[in-house]
This record gives structure tokens, sequence and C-alpha cells, in this order.
């Protein structure tokens, strides 16, 4: 092959590479919709080029972070003002990025911090959040239960399938609304903090999204599974022997037999006795009733990350059985039902 002609190919292959360059660059800087969409949007001071434009892109108010962090680097002086901005998805990212530049900052809206407490229910969420936002009880609880915000929610989140449309579930969001500590706008509506929980709730499971893709058990159960062991144990040790207990006994095509679940089963809170009746009820969570076999149907609460983390990496232990003392929390783990009864005769 002559010199000629490979320079010939050289220079194609090159116009070919900026061809794709620049039709790559027109497409990703087009608007997200044709449609007026507007959001709020914050950009906290300190904050890089690169998370400004990252952050864009989870907003949905652009096309590609890639192409946004390109513009940038081609106009090195267009600093991007800290503040709260009104940007509109039909604008498109050099529009976006200039408003930004500019400065156009809306007034600020007051923010506050609420913290939601690992291993609490779905509806004392509703109540904290209707004591410090503009949100009635019934309000939460009627959006967190909307089928047809379910359904949006299931387009938007890869986590979530029909699992959340079964109509035997109390609350079907119950076990994904991540316990942890956020910032929100104080006019933040009930779509917004779900969102947040869920975005978070997205975070951690895609730590675990090796296992996830196995597809021993979905992500509807292993949450419910977390639920669980949130409440029947409270250090990482323990954690991880209940996870190991409760996969032999679904291995075994045991019952759970776990009081967490009657309790919520019941809708009694775990300070109040259990009769006879609430351990023999059919209901779809009570794994106490002895006809009952598997999984409730969805979660008891909402889990932690160490409880999260439990439900994955169960421990390499061999047990059958556990109890808990009430008055300690030391949880006690057996091989024989004979060893769970003493124990038990023991604790009483």
């Amino acid at each position: 092959m002559n010199k000629k002609r490979i320079l010939l190919i050289s220079v194609g292959v090159f116009v070919a590479l900026v061809a794709s360059f620049i039709i790559f660059m027109v497409v990703t800087l087009k608007p997200v919709t044709d449609k007026d969409s507007e959001v709020t949007f914050r950009v906290n001071a300190g904050t890089s080029k690169i998370t400004i434009a990252e952050n864009l892109e989870k907003a949905g108010l652009i096309k590609s972070k890639i192409s946004a962090i390109i513009y940038l680097f081609f106009n090195p002086k267009m600093n991007l003002q800290a503040g709260n901005y009104s940007l509109n998805r039909k604008d498109g990212t050099i529009k976006i990025l200039d408003k930004i530049a500019a400065g156009k900052i809306i007034d600020i809206i007051p923010t506050m911090r609420i913290t939601f407490v690992e291993g609490k229910r779905l509806t004392d969420y509703a109540k904290l959040i209707s004591d410090n936002f503009d949100i009635t009880y019934d309000d939460f609880i009627n959006k967190a239960s909307d089928t047809e915000f379910l359904k949006k929610c299931i387009e938007k989140y890869d986590f979530l399938d029909e699992s959340i449309l079964n109509k035997k579930l109390y609350y079907p969001l119950e076990g994904y609304l991540a316990p942890d500590t956020y910032e929100f706008y104080v006019t933040s509506d009930s779509e917004d903090i779900i969102y947040r929980m869920l975005d978070e709730t997205g975070r951690r499971l895609s730590e675990y999204q090796s296992i996830i893709n196995e597809k021993k058990y979905s992500v509807h159960e292993y949450l419910t599974m977390a639920s669980i062991i949130e409440k029947e144990a409270i250090n990482a040790t323990d954690r991880r022997m209940v996870s190991q207990v409760i996969y032999k006994r679904l291995a075994l095509n045991m019952t759970l037999g776990m009081d967490v679940t009657t309790y919520y089963g019941v809708k009694k809170d775990m300070k109040e006795e259990l009769t006879i009746y609430d351990l023999e009820d059919k209901n779809d969570y009570n794994t106490r009733n002895p006809e009952f076999k598997g999984l409730p149907v969805g979660s008891i609460c909402n889990p932690s990350k160490e409880s999260l983390n439990a439900v994955f990496n169960p421990s390499s232990t061999d047990y059958v059985y556990f109890i808990a003392d009430v008055n300690t929390g030391k949880v006690f783990f057996f091989n024989t039902y004979e060893e769970f009864a003493q124990k038990k005769v023991e604790l009483s």
C-alpha cells in the first residue's frame, strides 16, 4: 500500500471521527423535550463543573453529561454560579448552562433536614412528613398507594416491578423508602419526597447488583427479608446470622415463624402482646400461622443499610432456630428445636 493511499485512508478516518463527534454534540446538546417542563435546580457553592453536569443529567434537564462537559471544556471562561435556578427541559444544554453561568437565580427556597429512622413503618414516615410539611398524613398515604403513581415509579426505577401493585400489600412502598437524613425544600410535595428516597434505595441496591442479577430472589423478596432482619436483630453479626436462618428455612420449606411479621400483619405495635388469635390470623404477612410457607407478601418496615447488607451477605453458619432476649436484645441461635425450646423456657 503506497503512502498516498495510507494518507487518504487516514484523512478519511479522521473526517469520519470528526463528523461523528459533531453529530453526537448536535444531537445531545438538543433539548430533552419540546414541552414546557420547569425544574428547580440547585448548584451548591464549590461544586465542580463535572458534578454540575452529572446532576443536570440526573435531573433530566440535559441529554448527556458528556456533551455538557465537552462544551464547558471548550468554553473555559464559563463560570457556573451557585444558587437556585428555575430551569426548563425544553431549553437545551447550552441555554441551561448559559443561565447558570449568568447567575440567574430565583429566590432561595428554604430547606429543612429531616431524619427517617431505620426500622420504622411507612405509616411512621407519613406521620413525620405530616408534622413537617404542608402534606397531610392521608395525602401521603394515598399518594404512596396510588396505582397510577406507582406505575410511574415502576417506569422510573429499574428495581421496582409489578410486585408493588399487589392488592394484598398494606402499603406498596413499604421497605422501599431508604431511611436516612435528607434535606428537602419546605415546598416539597409527596412525590418529591418519595422520589428522593427511592433514589437513595437505588443507590444502595446498586452495590449488590451482581447478586441481584443472579435472580435467585426478586428485589421485592430481598427487601422483605431485610425488613424482617431489621426487626429481629440489632447488630451486624446477629443480622447476618438471622439472614442465614431465613434462607435455611426457606430452603427447607419451613414456616419462618417470626413474631415480627405477626405484629405487622395484625397492625399492632411491638410493645403490645400478641394473642392466640393474632398468631393464627390468616393475613398475608403472618409467618407464625402454621399453614404459612415462604415470605410475607411484602416488607414489614424500612430496613437499614446494615440489614440490607445482611440479606445479601448471610453468615456461613447453618442454624435453623433463634430466639432473642427481649430485655437485652441478645440473639441465641440453635441447630435443633430442642435447644431452642430449652432456651425459650429459660427466657420466659
